[in-house]
């Protein structure tokens, strides 16, 4: 798709000259002394602008993210697709990815903070179908956070998702589920994975159980405070490797990354990825 930018037309130009060079008390008709600009006969000829292709370049990029973006809007991040919207969104991923593809992993541009928008994945998919058909469960906001600002092949991800028990934590962002990786680049696109920990984390208690705990009348027992001070600072870590072996791991593909958006895929079918840029959690 091409974008021209027209010129204006020449008397425009002549009408904008006039009327800067020659305001109302020094029309070209007065006798006063007025500046001398010989420009008539010159012709200006500009070549080669890049200007209009780059924005030509850039317009056509964002209509394909924002396609994408489109396609997987009423999915809830997937769970819900047709056969047709899956080729579909598997259609606008390519061609979002095209634009980017062999260039190398920039890391800082890679670090920071996504929010899940869609994902093919059984395993989270697993956990959104979870959510769907328990009525004591709910899934919020999925992200995933690099670390590797100022590293230079590799750097630590966190997958970070958000979850809640119905009236006894707070709704969508009762507590935190932190699945922690170290990653290295292992060629152009490819990031290797090595799992280290899984953290249970933030947990935010519902003022029904709140007050069930320690009821709004005084005096409160100190053991009731004490069970409220622990359930808001209680944190599980399960690490998912043995002292002495290699870490579970995988193989992840990073397809696209610009600013505001990040595509990955895991190799051997382990599914698709679209996040957006999020700000940061921690």
């Amino acid at each position: 798709m091409k974008h021209s930018i027209d010129c204006p037309v020449s008397a425009a130009m002549d009408l904008a000259f006039h009327s800067a060079s020659y305001p109302p008390s020094l029309s070209p008709t007065s006798t006063a002394r007025r500046p001398n600009f010989n420009v008539s006969n010159k012709t200006f000829t500009v070549r080669n602008f890049s200007l209009p292709s780059a924005l030509a370049y850039d317009s056509e990029l964002e209509s394909k993210k924002h396609l994408l973006l489109s396609s997987v809007q009423d999915t809830q991040r997937g769970l819900l697709t047709t056969p047709d919207q899956r080729s579909s969104i598997e259609e606008a991923l390519v061609n979002v990815e095209g634009r980017n593809m062999g260039h190398p992993i920039n890391l800082a541009k890679l670090d920071g903070t996504w929010r899940l928008q869609y994902t093919s994945a059984p395993d989270v998919l697993i956990l959104l179908q979870a959510a769907a058909t328990l009525p004591f469960f709910q899934v919020g906001q999925i992200f995933q956070k690099f670390e590797c600002r100022d590293q230079s092949n590799g750097g630590i991800i966190r997958n970070v998702v958000r979850w809640s028990i119905p009236n006894l934590l707070e709704e969508q962002e009762g507590a935190t589920l932190l699945v922690s990786a170290k990653f290295n680049v292992v060629s152009v696109r490819n990031i290797y994975l090595q799992f280290q920990e899984i953290t249970v984390q933030d947990i935010n208690i519902s003022e029904e159980l709140q007050a069930l705990i320690a009821p709004a009348i005084l005096p409160r027992s100190f053991i009731s405070l004490q069970i409220l001070q622990f359930l808001r600072t209680f944190k599980a870590q399960i690490p998912v490797r043995d002292p002495g072996r290699e870490s579970v791991g995988g193989l992840y593909y990073l397809s696209y990354l610009d600013d505001n958006m990040l595509l990955g895929r895991a190799v051997g079918g382990g599914g698709v990825f679209v996040f957006t840029r999020a700000q940061s959690l921690y």
